[in-house]
């Protein structure tokens, strides 16, 4: 009950100093961050630990003061700026990622990479408020006659090791259908251009964004799992930092910044 009291409190404070910043709808922060000094593993820095490419979430953008954008990003960015810290990413392993052990190794001060939030990750990681909700689907070449998982006896699915797509696919395929992990979209997708595989399950804005890229490919199904993503830290380690980051979604959802950023990638 101490350490939730403290943390209240701090997000209290956090709440007030952030209203004087929260600039117009849509807008930049303009003033001073005046809350309490935030821990964080480089001096002047909100060093954020996510796992690239994974459109339209994280992926790379030569064209950016990070050389990264997407939706993460920006919401970060936003926090980054709300706080007066610069913005640095750093391209991490998701399985590192969503054990904790990048965050418990001080790699980053928190993990931003569509991670969904699960009472098993709770145990190593503390999760601010959730930011997105999601579906998992199921992402085939047009000229496949899969239509659900239940069409693919014998056949091969690509899933990405350590999530929550894994974790359905687990649960939910045929008996004699075959998973096939891979560290990140960015080995799945290619496997699934190549044959490698018949189809891809994994977050429905990941397919969706495959789909948009190469009207080749179709998602034919998708399964309401009730997922919601937040932004990772080390259990317990850093409650200042917690309390800030939820006080900056609130403050962003409230004057209009959140709904900017959700509609420059999900339109």
């Amino acid at each position: 009950m101490k350490r939730i009291a403290t943390i209240a409190t701090i997000a209290t404070g956090l709440a007030l100093a952030l209203a004087g910043c929260a600039g117009t709808p849509g807008g930049n922060t303009t003033s001073k961050y005046t809350g309490p000094a935030i821990p964080v593993v480089k001096a002047g820095s909100l060093t954020v630990c996510s796992d690239s490419p994974y459109k339209p979430f994280e992926y790379e953008d030569s064209s950016t003061p990070t050389g990264y954008t997407g939706f993460d990003v920006d919401i970060m960015t936003a926090i980054a700026e709300s706080v007066g810290l610069k913005l640095v990413i750093v391209d991490t392993d998701f399985d590192s990622l969503q054990s904790g052990l990048a965050l418990a190794a001080k790699q980053c001060d928190i993990g931003a990479s569509a991670i969904t939030i699960t009472d098993d990750r709770k145990a190593n990681l503390d999760f601010s408020d959730p930011y997105y909700d999601s579906l998992q689907s199921l992402l085939v070449p047009k000229t496949s006659s899969v239509k659900s998982l239940d069409d693919m006896a014998g056949m091969k699915i690509g899933v990405q090791a350590g999530t929550t797509g894994e974790i359905y696919a687990n649960q939910h395929k045929p008996a004699s259908a075959t998973l096939v992990g891979y560290p990140s979209d960015g080995e799945m997708w290619p496997a699934l251009q190549a044959g490698a595989v018949d189809a891809l399950l994994q977050d429905f804005p990941i397919n969706n964004q495959h789909v948009k890229d190469d009207a080749n490919y179709v998602v034919v199904a998708s399964y309401q799992t009730s997922e919601q993503y937040g932004f990772a830290m080390t259990k317990g380690g850093n409650p200042t930092l917690l309390a800030a980051v939820n006080a900056t979604l609130k403050a962003m959802r409230a004057d209009g910044r959140y709904d900017t950023i959700y509609k420059k990638y999900f339109s």
